[in-house]
């Protein structure tokens, strides 16, 4: 039995080259972020709205939760750098930080992989 080409096996590296450690450690930051469904369902609230932020206070009727817990998953958010705060008076508003989901779109698109 004859042995295949090295190059079937062999898969095409992304634009960007294999991840750092610290590249890999922020990622990892951000999945573990996003992996609450609460959290998930917070950005796409705030990826919805029509305009660049939103309030803090129109984030807890819709979803069905205190203004203390929308503050802890947005806390988190923002530690993973997916979202920016900005305090207005008593009032928080958050962004969505469109650069880091380019980021992890480049880490999570395998169409670049070359399958035998």
């Amino acid at each position: 039995m004859t042995s295949p080409e090295p190059a079937e096996y062999c898969c095409i590296a992304g634009a960007n080259g294999p991840l750092t450690q610290a590249e890999a450690e922020a990622a990892a930051a951000r999945f573990k972020a996003l992996a609450d469904p609460m959290r998930l369902r917070l950005l796409s609230h705030i990826a919805a709205a029509e305009c660049d932020d939103v309030c803090v206070c129109t984030l807890t009727e819709p979803l069905g939760i205190s203004q203390p817990t929308v503050s802890h998953h947005m806390k988190k958010l923002v530690e993973a750098g997916l979202v920016t705060r900005e305090q207005r008076g008593r009032m928080a508003h958050y962004s969505i930080v469109p650069e880091a989901f380019s980021q992890i779109r480049d880490i999570v698109d395998v169409r670049g992989l070359r399958l035998a």
